[in-house]
């Protein structure tokens, strides 16, 4: 075919390039630990990288690899590599590139096992770290002002929400430190809503248990870079030091799960898009974070860099007591963390996801315990909002 085939397609059929030894219409699920070699000669030629095949599924398995060619699609980059779950992902692309001495700058909002990642056991272990607001590129600036190795942040911020202008931070960073790895936090998004690597990131990370997959049914994670990077990445922080290696079921549903992204990430778009609008209406609420909205700080920047508005949203009610009684009393909603699921998920960051934030660190993140965040699944938009409407009204009432 000359034409080039929709995202769609591709995430569908992928190249096409790995062998099913058995004209399975799915490729089989390799549930193997090792592969036999022809020979030694074989063997040593595997190791010593001189011959492609596979050795051993801590470095390589066919389940693992199809998964892998249509994420880098996906992302528009020329390798991805598949772990064990998102922290594993997000472990290995920084950790094998930080050593003592080396400087990282991070958003000030981000994932809390990121936080505590870089906060707790980076900085134990000799690395400097920093955490500035990355909507504010006076702060950026004024950080860069000393070497940095590597600088991270999220498409979208957890929990609140906060867009990152991808293509001016890689910019200001590159131009200063040419050699400074800008690491993205895609999960959020998808690269089917925006590829940061086209926009000048070197390293794309996702939890995969999310939206990738989109079931609740595995844990996952992904690295999307360039081949040169994804050597050390691969070589270095999943076959050495973390070894959060995916199971081939595991990869084999994350696979099943990318077939659909596409209608599924629309669907959460457009039911998000209307649950947001109705929260912004209704009496109780008292501010309203979704990317889709006008009155979102960074709207401006969703409608240039995102391609699809997802289903997260976050918004902030009067007090503690009033969040905590309307999550008590959700019928169709369910009370849980994760997101990027069929079903509509709610959760409270302040004692749950970002319950490792102090109260201090809370609010240099930009939220708190009023927050309420809610992951917009693809039931019925109305059942949604009806669901809401109830649970906010008994919580108001009490």
């Amino acid at each position: 075919m000359s034409k080039e085939l929709a995202i769609s397609t591709k995430l569908i059929h992928g190249k096409r390039e790995i062998e099913n030894p058995f004209g399975s219409l799915q490729m089989p699920i390799f549930q193997t630990s090792t592969f036999k070699f022809d020979n030694t000669a074989q063997g040593a030629a595997r190791f010593s990288g001189e011959e492609c095949g596979y050795i051993y599924s801590r470095i390589g398995n066919p389940s693992t690899t199809l998964v892998e060619e249509r994420l880098a699609i996906l992302e528009n980059t020329e390798t991805a590599t598949v772990f064990a779950s998102g922290m594993g992902a997000i472990s290995s692309a920084t950790t094998s590139f930080l050593k003592k001495g080396s400087r990282l700058i991070a958003d000030k909002t981000i994932y809390s096992c990121s936080f505590d990642l870089f906060s707790k056991m980076l900085t134990e272990f000799g690395v400097k770290v920093e955490f500035v607001d990355f909507t504010d590129l006076k702060q950026v600036r004024r950080a860069l002002r000393r070497k940095a190795d590597m600088v991270y942040f999220e498409t979208m911020a957890n929990p609140t929400m906060k867009l990152v202008d991808i293509e001016k931070i890689c910019t200001i960073v590159h131009e200063k430190y040419p050699d400074c790895l800008c690491v993205v936090d895609n999960t959020f998004a998808t690269g089917l809503s925006c590829k940061p690597c086209d926009l000048g990131a070197d390293i794309v990370v996702h939890s995969a248990t999310k939206y990738l997959n989109g079931h609740g049914d595995i844990i996952a994670g992904v690295v999307c870079t360039s081949t040169e990077l994804m050597t050390q990445i691969k070589g270095m922080g999943l076959k050495a030091l973390t070894g959060s290696v995916l199971a081939p079921m595991d990869a084999f549903l994350l696979n099943r799960g990318l077939k659909t992204l596409p209608l599924r990430l629309e669907k959460h778009s457009e039911n998000a898009m209307k649950v947001a609008a109705w929260l912004e209406t209704r009496d109780g609420v008292e501010e309203v974070y979704y990317v889709g909205l006008k009155s979102h700080p960074q709207y401006r920047i969703a409608k240039k860099q995102l391609a699809y508005t997802g289903g997260m949203i976050a918004f902030e009610l009067e007090n503690p007591q009033i969040a905590e009684r309307m999550m008590n009393n959700v019928k169709l909603c369910i009370l849980a963390v994760s997101l990027g699921d069929c079903e509509t998920l709610i959760e409270h960051p302040g004692s749950m996801t970002h319950s490792n934030f102090s109260e201090e660190e809370m609010i240099e993140a930009g939220f708190s315990k009023n927050l309420v965040r809610l992951s917009v699944g693809l039931e019925d938009a109305d059942d949604i909002i009806a669901d809401l409407d109830q649970a906010l009204e008994a919580a108001l009432k009490a």
